[in-house]
């Protein structure tokens, strides 16, 4: 495809409920591309309309009547290519998670190496894991074959085993998965797909046992040593089979195929993909959250390893409860600067799943939902630093009695110190009232170390922007830099123990206009340095002995901080961060990083504390 020709772009994101559009130009005079407007109207895969490109063509509808161009033929179909009088575009591109997404299931001989490097393959291609079997997972067969027959995944990936060592534990699994004869979530006229990704002196033996019962796909060995993982054949591979086998079963998805000019891409894939393009691209390493209603996904890429994990239990509407039982009352309570009856907080969360569409009404409501959010956020990352490790099972210097332990944990990548870049998205993060609220709920649950910079996704365009940059990479990364990313600000935080009122770091700032500004921050503080979009600061961060941000506890370090529409952020309050227990104490605290913030508007804010008083 010849991407100089490419002027016009259309692309939507099917996704359970909704179906998001968008149109992207080529701006002559700026010579790059340009989002124009996005659209939206209901996701159509279920009764009545049972087809999918319905709720395209209206999501497309809308953005005609906004925009005066025009998209669809009388057909529905899309008009190509571009013309004169707005007329026509160049390409069309989509991702989808309607209907739950592409959910799967993964088996690997050992839980802790193969089955998690399996996990991470499906997750990486954007898929749910609905369930990890392992020879050693501690159930019995009959148990195993009964989980399979019930579960009803769109695919299943069969890992384990190094190359060239023993056949028999990945034989046995394949053996289960025939026994149970697994029937997929849609289509009852065709078989399970199922990827063999192990041991390939097993591959013959996995072939007569699944090749008549299953659609059997051989791939290369996720673990072909136990040094190395090579993801990628089996990402590619699962990206295949959702075309070829969950995509046209779900209604209306061959209309849809037939519409788009490169393959869809599950819509956690897209975003995946794209978080990684940026790190690499720009050589940093960068990590991106979306919180939904129902699950809280968390993309990362540390030391060029991309990680994705799905808290399916942590979300904001439907799975608002799973938050408030895993976290528990008392650490939702701690954000909320008021006193609040445990049954009073109990009754609001139960009213938001039984009525997930309901937005905040009041000040009092938007503190509590954000306050659910940071131990939403908070719980998901804490998921995510348990499933991006090194791998397990490789040998390392250790003591005698470790040297014999083939399963020893392996370390996490996630390191907040070296984060360069954190990405909020999600309706609580990204519709946000005011930008400083979701720099503060990214800050309180992540507690970024060093220097980190926040931004958020403003209309949650990533995966069409995920699924553009496999054709049109350039465009992609414009549209992502220039109108995707709201630039929040950088946050310059020391890790080390705070004391209130003792300085944990002097900060420089070195102004374009030959000034010098010193900012002395003690713990506890937190400061408000406003710096527009697209500014940039020289600074000499000088942290206080057992402080350390980022070369080491005491040590001084140059860096270059941008701005964005909240500014500077200099958190003192220390890592790991702790609130004051006594609630009068917390409720000061709260307050003062409130106002330091402008979090929410004054005037509003006061009232509410001295009627909750």
């Amino acid at each position: 495809m010849d991407t100089e020709k490419i002027k016009r772009i259309v692309a939507t994101d099917c996704g359970s409920t909704t179906t998001k559009s968008l149109i992207i130009v080529y701006n002559e005079e700026e010579k790059s591309y340009r989002l124009v407007a996005r659209g939206e109207a209901p996701t159509t895969v279920e009764k009545p309309f049972e087809d999918v490109t319905i709720g395209v063509q209206n999501a497309f509808t809308e953005l005609e009547e906004v925009t005066g161009y025009k998209i669809l033929k009388e057909d529905g179909t899309i008009l190509k290519p571009t013309m004169p009088d707005k007329k026509g575009v160049d390409i069309y591109v989509s991702t989808s998670s309607a209907g739950g997404g592409l959910q799967m299931l993964v088996a690997g001989v050992v839980k802790a190496m193969t089955a998690e490097s399996a996990a991470r393959a499906a997750l990486g291609a954007g898929a749910i894991v609905m369930e990890t079997i392992a020879s050693n997972d501690g159930r019995l067969p009959h148990q195993r074959v009964e989980l399979i027959r019930r579960l009803r995944p769109d695919m299943i990936l069969l890992a384990g085993g190094t190359d060239g060592g023993t056949v028999k534990h990945v034989v046995e699994l394949a053996e289960l998965i025939a026994a149970a004869e697994p029937k997929p979530r849609f289509g009852i006229t065709y078989k399970m797909p199922v990827i063999y990704a192990g041991n390939k002196d097993a591959r013959e033996e996995v072939k007569r046992i699944l090749g008549e019962k299953t659609s059997l796909h051989v791939v290369d060995n996720i673990r072909p040593i136990l040094e190395a993982e090579n993801l990628i054949p089996a990402r590619e591979a699962i990206h295949e089979l959702f075309m070829e086998h969950v995509m046209q079963q779900a209604p209306g998805y061959h209309k849809l195929m037939e519409m788009t000019d490169v393959p869809i891409m599950p819509t956690p894939g897209a975003v995946g993909l794209l978080v990684e393009k940026v790190a690499r691209q720009f050589n940093i390493e960068a990590m991106g959250v979306d919180i939904g209603g129902a699950t809280t996904d968390i993309f990362s890429v540390f030391r060029g390893i991309f990680n994705r994990t799905v808290s399916a239990n942590l979300g904001m509407s439907y799975s608002i409860s799973n938050v408030m039982v895993e976290a528990g009352l008392d650490n939702i309570l701690r954000w909320v600067p008021f006193h609040l009856d445990e049954s009073d907080l109990r009754n609001r969360i139960r009213n938001k799943m039984i009525r997930p569409t309901t937005v905040p009404q009041t000040l009092e409501d938007l503190i509590i939902e954000q306050a659910i959010a940071r131990e939403a956020l908070r719980l998901a990352l804490d998921q995510h630093r348990m499933m991006a490790v090194e791998l397990k099972g490789v040998q390392k210097v250790r003591t005698i009695a470790e040297s014999f332990d083939q399963t020893v944990t392996g370390q996490t990548l996630v390191n907040m110190m070296t984060l360069n870049l954190l990405i909020g998205s999600g309706g609580v993060l990204s519709h946000a009232p005011r930008r400083a609220q979701a720099a503060l709920m990214l800050l309180d649950s992540f507690q970024p170390e060093g220097v980190t910079f926040l931004a958020v996704d403003s209309i949650f365009m990533m995966p069409h922007l995920g699924v553009l940059s496999t054709v049109h990479e350039q465009a992609a990364t414009q549209v992502f830099d220039r109108d995707c990313l709201i630039r929040l600000g950088t946050s310059v935080a020391p890790a080390g123990r705070a004391k209130e009122g003792k300085r944990c770091m002097r900060v420089t700032l070195y102004w374009p206009d030959g000034k010098e500004e010193v900012i002395e921050v003690s713990g506890g503080q937190l400061i408000r340095v406003p710096l527009e979009v697209g500014k940039k600061v020289n600074a000499l961060i000088e942290p206080a002995s057992g402080f350390d941000a980022g070369e080491g506890k005491g040590k001084k370090v140059e860096a270059t901080l941008e701005g964005g529409v909240v500014g500077l952020i200099l958190d003192g309050r220390g890592r790991p961060l702790v609130l004051p227990q006594e609630p009068g104490l917390r409720v000061k605290k709260l307050s003062e990083w409130v106002e330091s913030l402008d979090v929410y508007p004054a005037a509003e804010y006061r009232e509410l504390l001295e009627g909750k008083r």
